[in-house]
């Protein structure tokens, strides 16, 4: 791979980890702490900022939302996920290849990777940082869940961050998302960037394919894959 400027976001959940016990009882948590009784039903999560899961839990537990709803579930959700900091190391994993193929593409010239991700910084950086990833991630260059902002506005704050903090330039096509959701494919398309997409959430590869990703993967177990797919996608 030549030496070019290039930046690559990594989706979390189920793109490089699975944390998805942990998750659970820390929405369950938040719930209870922000409405005062159980929660009886989680919505689907993949592709979803933390605002859009969180209004969606709301509504599919029958709470007529207020304005307040919002900051307070967030700021339990990232109580609950701080007070089970043990648990992300004991409970959850790094999927299969993820490791390897961050630290693979730590060593391309010219290549900085960081985050984008529905999570809180918070609840992300806790994720990462549990199950050994953070080392290689400017995590400071992120998009993040801030309650304001889709995916799609949060890769070019990403593009953004990146740029200030390295010195460099990273345009739409020299930055590559990797992530497991068609809703990630879309926010990708409508930030101008390529994308991997890796079967390893709920969708198929099929599903990937047709949602328009530029390159589909079972898994990121084939290093080589990986930093190839990077290549193809930001050669100028």
């Amino acid at each position: 791979m030549s030496t070019l400027n290039r930046l690559v976001l990594w989706n979390i959940d189920h793109t490089l980890v699975d944390v998805g016990r942990i998750t659970r009882d820390a929405y369950a948590e938040a719930f209870q702490r922000t409405i005062g009784r159980p929660l009886v039903r989680l919505p689907p999560t993949p592709g979803r900022t933390e605002s859009e899961i969180i209004f969606e839990t709301l509504a599919f537990n029958d709470v007529v939302t207020t304005d307040d709803h919002l900051p307070a579930f967030f700021d339990a959700l990232a109580e609950a996920f701080a007070s089970r900091r043990a648990d992300l190391g004991a409970h959850g994993r790094v999927l299969a290849g993820a490791r390897e193929a961050v630290e693979a593409l730590a060593h391309v010239p010219g290549v900085v990777q960081s985050v984008l991700t529905g999570s809180l910084q918070p609840n992300a950086v806790l994720k990462v940082t549990e199950l050994g990833l953070a080392g290689r991630l400017d995590l400071e260059a992120g998009g993040y869940e801030n309650g304001v902002y889709s995916k799609a506005a949060l890769l070019e704050l990403a593009r953004a961050r990146a740029g200030e903090r390295h010195g460099a330039r990273y345009p739409e096509s020299a930055t590559v998302y990797v992530a497991d959701s068609p809703r990630d494919v879309q926010a990708a398309h409508i930030a101008g960037s390529p994308i991997i997409a890796v079967a390893t959430g709920s969708a198929t590869e099929a599903e990937l394919r047709a949602a328009g990703a530029d390159h589909v993967l079972a898994t990121l177990a084939d290093t080589n894959a990986v930093v190839s797919a990077v290549a193809d996608l930001t050669r100028m």
